[in-house]
This record gives structure tokens, sequence and C-alpha cells, in this order.
């Protein structure tokens, strides 16, 4: 079956990094654009980053350009989040996300919380 699976997140303190994975199994990885979401409490789910399915563009929330970066290797199924210069305000989960050429073929991982805090 379709999974996406998230790992990388944690506790860290203002300034610091992060870099989240997200493995994807059971569709053709490659020809999916991917992308990373979030959602803080009491928050909507927002997009923070997204990538075509060669890698070839990629985009930004204006929240996090400049900090944070989307990157892909279809060879390994993963989509990786590079996040620097880490602020409270983005503790949220974070969540990986695999988008086809038709709308029903959407997929979620399970997400994985980051908290920024001292």
């Amino acid at each position: 079956q379709v999974q996406l699976v998230e790992s990388g997140g944690g506790l860290v303190q203002p300034g610091g990094s992060l870099r989240l994975s997200c493995v994807g199994s059971g569709f053709t990885f490659r020809n999916y654009a991917m992308s990373w979401y979030r959602q803080a409490p009491g928050k909507e789910r927002e997009l923070v980053a997204s990538i075509t399915s060669t890698g070839g563009t990629t985009n930004y929330a204006d929240s996090v350009k400049g900090r944070f970066t989307i990157s892909r290797d279809n060879a390994k199924n993963t989509v990786y989040l590079e996040m620097n210069s880490l602020k409270p305000e983005d503790t949220a989960v974070y969540y990986c996300n695999a988008k086809g050429a038709l709308a029903y073929l959407t997929y979620w991982g399970q997400g994985t919380q980051v908290t920024v805090s001292s």
C-alpha cells in the first residue's frame, strides 16, 4: 500500500537547524510532485515548500524563504526539508504530501513534530 513516512522532527532551540526526511513507497515516487505542509495548534494546514517530480522547480512560502530548502532523491524515493535559522513560529506538525497528475492521486504522511523553543 501507499506510504509516506516522515522523520527528523524534534526539539530545537531558536536559530537551530533540523532536516526532515520523507520516504515514499507503494507508488511511482519519481512521477509525483512532493510538498511539505505544516499545521500549528489552532491554525490551518499551510504549504511550506514544494518540488516538481524532476526536482527542477521549487517553491516556498514567504515565511520560510531563505531559511528552508526542499530537495529530493528519486533513487531513494525520498524528499527532504532542510530547515535553518528556526524560529518559535516554525513550531508545528510537518506533513509530507505527494501529488500525482490526477487530483485523486494525492497522499499524506502521518506527520512529524517540530518544536522550536529555548
